[in-house]
């Protein structure tokens, strides 16, 4: 017989802490408590399995389930020498979920489980306070009917609000157990009133309705949205804790509150909480009346007025932080209680891994490395790597003053305010003077300096590895995308939701992190980086085996990149060179050129520009691998729009601008994505990755004689689908290197690469790999290829894949393991098979992904790149991934 209920408490104690998968965190937490000897009302739990098999359509539960349940409660009931239903003596019970992980709110849970008519008179009697018993039944037929009933909450919440009114109360505790008696009969009316019967007394089909309500909730779409935003997989399921109530709404001697054994805002090692006196648990979180500090220290620091309960409880208050240091010590991390005094006794009823913010997670793992309670590798695996986001850019001040205009993605984080204008030029313009946000239906390579003038991105379309944002995380600039409420008017140059405009000039902020458009200016907090940042990354750099790189190409990039520890480049995508003003115009030309002599003119006037580019780059970098892709976009990306710039290019070229216009239209593509772009380009215009090798070498041979720095540059070829196409632009590069070490009577060493970004290449990988001498896999375009999707399409439909279970993640944002995964398995595979020594890396924005990083431990990468504020994200999750790597063995 399968074993479906696990009891705690009393003199049953089954389960424990390491059987959270079944019995969730907060059932193996209790039994774990039990096993302490900490002071746990007794109960049971129902297992995450019940869940699994969970039918409220069909025949909800196993079927042995009922028997096991009545024999748990038995259990309770002796325990507690009382009886559930009896009125003389009357158990009453709380009934909560607990999924594997913490998912606060968004589960339900129903207290004082057992009041009818029959027992609340028990109650009273028993405990010898009538309006304690009617206080308790009003609560539990509120919560009962909205959570398992299905009735309104604002409902109840009239009514009740129609009492005080009536009295001119302000606050619940001013009620007696006459007045307490109407709100009951009241409530009792509007439940039959909507449901036509009434409010269920037989308690046993209380119980399992309650049971029945908490399994439910977990497919609630609150539940599942938390689901989907933290990546908590839905077939986990949660448990059911069914616990025999206590009580901290007896009296003045009766108290309930919630614990952090450290300060979870900032870290410090502290006893940090509050209480509330004569409430129930639900009563601290409603914010209905004012909490009171836990010490007295946080009493002044808070300027309370309020008594602390170390002032108040003395001998109780001394007793809890006996436990809680003793429950941080025994689960050798910072704990979350939850505690009732019901008539001077403390009862502990949760202990959970408390949440932090980023600052306090950092902070506690180093202190608790010093305290000699874990080792630097758990410190390591117990910060969030996403959570540094916080840590690396501004965000909102939490206390700002906010009008919410609309949501998108949150697809570069941080947080920046600034005037709204609607193109590029303008977002230059207008960003020498003052902070502006650049507004886009989307955006595209044209549009770079604007993005780079802007203070924020904000698009109505795309998705989270759209242009806007990988150029936005690139940048360290805030973005948000697929605003899709929003409308974009160019011509009007107005920015629309409802009935609400904003106008060009007119401020919004953007909070990248959520994903949020504010109206206005909202305050923002700099981020600061602590010693204790330093440290974690220093221990992380000692235990990851996988390198990490940035993708970057200016000044501001690459700073950033090696301020955040990375060793390299391994994308630097020299398209984004050619759209500055002083060059843009000769690439230009050279696009519009007739032949190979009139393109050459136009790129000898490049060579020493792109020359620049790669001298700043490579001295900047002192050594470090810089990875860089030859030219990758189609050349209509490059050509003008407005009609004035066709008239100043025709001028330039001596060519009329009716035929400029003609050559423009042949060059537009239907799926430029898929077109004449990439090593294509380098194969029909040899010339362009002629100049670009040629400016690649001459650079790397100035800054190595000046700096005295090895500098080895990697020339990465675009797109290559056949081992063919890789040939020949390896001889033209070579042909080209040897005419440049000739001319300056010395050389040097450079390696030649591709990026894999084809089905094709990856099959074809050990072919390649002849003349290849390292893979980056391009992983937005290999997902985008393998697929079938464009990314900045797929943003309509992604939300709706995933919530049906098509898509477990985004494709875009983790490497999908069973398509894309394997792709780039088996071109490793093929490509060392070939060349042994061949070095592989992803530079696609999978390369700041936590578990897109663990695949490519997992596949033996050398190393990944990504934008340069994720390289401390990629640093500590590249630590986490060796670390598991470790413990399971299984790294190829």
């Amino acid at each position: 017989m399968t074993k479906w209920v696990y009891s705690f408490g009393g003199d049953k104690l089954e389960g424990g802490a390491d059987m959270k998968d079944l019995l969730g965190g907060k059932g193996a937490n209790l039994a774990e408590m039990s096993r302490l000897n900490l002071p746990v009302p007794p109960g049971f739990t129902i297992t995450t399995e019940v869940c699994a098999v969970f039918d409220p359509d069909g025949t909800p539960y196993p079927a042995d389930l009922e028997e096991q349940v009545r024999e748990a409660l038995a259990r309770v009931e002796k325990a507690t020498g009382t009886t559930y239903g009896d009125p003389e003596n009357t158990l009453l019970l709380s009934v909560r979920s607990g999924g594997r992980v913490s998912m606060p709110g968004m589960m339900d849970t129903v207290l004082d489980l057992g009041l009818n008519d029959q027992t609340v008179e028990g109650l009273a009697s028993h405990s010898g306070d009538t309006r304690f018993a009617y206080d308790s039944y009003r609560r539990f037929i509120q919560m009962y009917g909205s959570v398992v009933l299905g009735i309104a909450h604002e409902g109840f919440e009239k009514i009740l609000e129609a009492h005080k009114e009536k009295r001119g109360f302000q606050l619940d505790t001013e009620f007696d157990a006459a007045e307490w008696r109407e709100v009951v009969a009241d409530y009792k009316v509007l439940i039959e009133k909507e449901l036509g019967r009434p409010f269920p007394q037989d308690v046993q089909d209380q119980l399992w309705g309650a049971i029945g309500a908490v399994f439910g909730s977990w497919m609630t779409p609150r539940a599942v949205e938390y689901r989907r935003i933290h990546d908590i997989p839905g077939d986990w399921g949660t448990a059911v804790t069914v616990q025999a109530m206590v009580f901290g709404n007896m009296g003045e001697d009766c108290a309930t509150g919630v614990a952090f054994t450290r300060d979870p805002a900032t870290g410090e090692k502290a006893f940090f909480g509050e209480f509330m006196v004569n409430a129930q648990g639900e009563d601290v979180v409603a914010g209905i009346r004012t909490p009171q500090p836990l010490t007295k220290a946080i009493g002044k620091m808070e300027k309370s007025t309020l008594p602390s309960l170390e002032e108040l409880m003395p001998e109780v208050f001394a007793e809890l932080c006996g436990l809680q240091g003793c429950l941080e010590n025994h689960f050798r991390d910072m704990q979350d209680i939850e505690f009732t005094i019901q008539k001077g006794k403390l009862w502990m009823l949760q202990t959970r891994r408390g949440k932090r913010s980023a600052v306090a997670a950092l902070r506690i793992a180093v202190d608790m490395v010093e305290e000699g309670l874990i080792s630097r590798s758990e410190a390591v695996c117990r910060i969030e790597p996403a959570s540094l986001d916080q840590l690396l850019h501004p965000r909102l001040d939490p206390l700002g003053e906010k009008t919410l205009l609309a949501r998108g993605l949150p697809a570069s984080p941080g947080a920046a305010s600034g005037a709204v204008v609607f193109n590029a030029d303008d977002a230059e313009a207008e960003g020498a003077k003052g902070p502006v946000i650049l507004v886009r239906i989307e955006t595209s390579p044209e549009d770079i300096h604007g993005m780079n003038a802007a203070k924020g991105i904000l698009t109505t379309r795309g998705g989270m590895t759209s242009h806007a944002a990988v150029v936005a995380r690139g940048m360290g600039r805030p973005c948000v995308t697929a605003a899709r409420d929003l409308r974009v008017d160019y011509e009007n140059k107005t920015l629309r939701m409802m009935n609400k405009v904003v106008k060009e000039g007119e401020t919004i902020t953007l909070d990248g992190a959520t994903g949020e458009v504010f109206l206005g200016e909202v305050r923002t907090i700099e981020p600061e980086l602590s010693d204790k940042f330093a440290t974690i990354m220093a221990w992380a750099d000692e235990i990851r085996r996988l390198g990490v790189r940035a993708n970057a190409e200016t000044r501001e990039e690459v700073e950033t990149a090696l301020k955040y520890g990375a060793e390299g480049i391994g994308l630097a995508r020299t398209e984004h060179m050619f759209f500055d003003p002083d060059r843009v115009l000769a690439m230009r030309e050279m696009i519009m050129a007739n032949d190979r002599e009139g393109r050459e003119r136009a790129l000898a006037r490049l060579l020493p520009i792109q020359r620049r580019d790669f001298v700043e780059l490579f001295s900047m970098m002192a050594g470090h691998p810089v990875t860089v892709r030859l030219l990758d976009p189609p050349l209509h990306e490059f050509l003008p729009h407005e009609e004035s710039e066709f008239e100043e290019l025709a001028a330039v070229s001596g060519v009329d601008a009716a035929t400029m216009h003609r050559r423009a239209a042949r060059l537009q593509e239907f799926n430029p994505m898929l077109g004449h772009r990439g090593c294509r380009l380098g194969i029909t215009y040899p010339e362009i990755y002629e100049m670009q090798v040629q400016a690649i070498l001459e650079a790397a041979l100035e800054v190595s004689e000046t700096s005295g720095a090895s500098v080895v540059p990697e020339i990465m070829v675009p797109l290559v689908a056949s081992a063919r196409e890789m040939e020949i632009l390896k001889e033209i590069i070579d042909r080209v290197a040897a005419r440049v070490f000739d001319a300056a009577d010395r050389s040097i060493p450079y390696h030649v690469g591709t990026m894999i970004e084809l089905p094709r290449a990856a099959l074809c990988a050990a072919d390649i790999s002849r003349t290849a001498e390292f893979f980056s896999f391009g992983t937005n375009d290999l997902t985008q290829t393998t697929y079938g999707l464009s990314r900045d399409d797929a943003g309509s439909f992604i939300p709706a894949y995933r919530d049906l279970g098509i898509f477990e993640q985004d494709p875009f944002a983790t490497i999908d393991l069973d398509g894309v995964g394997e792709m780039i398995a088996i071109a490793a595979d093929r490509g060392r098979k070939t060349r042994p020594d061949i070095q592989l890396g992803i530079c696609g924005e999978h390369g700041g992904d936590p578990a897109s990083i663990h695949f490519c431990e997992q596949i033996g990468l050398d190393y990944v790149s990504c934008s340069p504020f994720r390289v401390p994200i990629a640093r500590l999750a590249a630590a986490q991934a060796a670390i598991r790597a470790r413990q399971s063995g299984k790294r190829s």
